[in-house]
């Protein structure tokens, strides 16, 4: 049996060690074989090479992120919110979740980013670990859900 309370746990302690820039912690919830992507819904966002990566492997998703979190704005916080589980096999659980990104304007909390995150906790020696991670950020406009 999986602890999905762990799996969405995991998720959220990412986001957090993330924003606060605590190295140390990242390597111990990623497993060896990681997978990391983000993007934009659109591809063309001023700013898509800067949110782009496709990165495979602990060292290089660590490298990636490190870089990405030096360079992002402080105070940064990153909301998994809806999380819920997609699918299961005997190791892992597979997650979908929204993601809301906030940072600080004129004192006061702004909206940075929106999107759809999907990643698979793998459980290893009886803890869960991050086995991918793939991050969609909102850049197109809105339309009716008909038209899209």
């Amino acid at each position: 049996m999986h602890d999905r309370l762990a799996a969405h746990e995991l998720l959220h302690r990412w986001w957090f060690v993330y924003d606060e820039g605590e190295f140390d912690a990242w390597e111990d919830l990623l497993t060896e074989d990681v997978r990391f992507t983000s993007r934009t819904d659109t591809g063309n966002h001023p700013h898509e090479e800067f949110i782009a990566s496709d990165n495979r492997g602990r060292e290089a998703v660590l490298a990636w992120q490190r870089a990405h979190r030096l360079a992002s704005p402080y105070p940064l916080r990153h909301n998994g919110t809806n999380i819920h589980v997609i699918g299961e096999t005997e190791d892992e659980l597979s997650l979908s979740s929204y993601i809301h990104v906030t940072s600080v304007d004129d004192r006061v909390p702004s909206n940075i980013a929106s999107g759809i995150v999907r990643a698979v906790a793998r459980r290893e020696e009886g803890v869960y670990r991050l086995a991918q991670v793939h991050v969609v950020l909102d850049t197109m406009k809105a339309v009716a859900f008909s038209e899209r």
